[in-house]
């Protein structure tokens, strides 16, 4: 009895262990940007906003020897930024885009039918697959498109914010 007890204890230990060396090994590093949506903007009719990921890019962009791997989106949100107060019934739709020079754009967050009156939401991500190319070439770009249900009464900044993952490359 007293080996099967040690036994567990030595296993529970391992597995521990092994979590707490994956979280550690892998990587996340954010990417945020704030799309205006101003009065002008009309309802039913889909806008795009595009920005160049500058902070990602200080990472590692534009590095294609980067020592990462698998990188991926591993989560995807947007809120209001301004109004204080202001809250996200005005949109339908919400899509993020990445790419970067020479490769093509990747669908990697979206969320349709939107139906909320908070300040912030998940977006459901998308399986891309992996975003090495992307991500460790230079200019990386995320590009936001969004449908209205009806004009906003004043401007309107959305925080669009994502988080990448990745492991250690060998």
């Amino acid at each position: 009895m007293k080996n099967i007890v040690l036994t567990a204890m030595a296993a529970s230990a391992v597995l521990v262990s092994c979590g707490t060396v994956q979280s550690l090994v892998q990587n996340t590093f954010p990417y945020t940007t704030n799309v205006l949506v101003s009065t002008g903007v009309p309802a039913d009719k889909e806008v795009s906003s595009t920005a160049t990921a500058t902070n990602v890019q200080t990472w590692f962009g534009g590095n294609n020897n980067a020592k990462i791997k698998d990188v991926r989106i591993s989560d995807a949100k947007i809120s209001v930024a301004s109004p204080s107060g202001g809250n996200l019934s005005a949109f339908k739709t919400v899509k993020i885009y990445v790419s970067s020079n020479g490769t093509g754009e990747r669908l990697v967050a979206s969320r349709s039918n939107i139906s909320t009156n908070s300040s912030s939401l998940n977006l459901d991500l998308n399986d891309t697959g992996f975003l090495d190319e992307i991500v460790k070439s230079s200019g990386l770009t995320v590009r936001t498109v969004y449908e209205l249900k009806n004009q906003t009464s004043s401007d309107m900044n959305i925080k669009v914010a994502l988080n990448f993952s990745s492991v250690p490359a060998k």
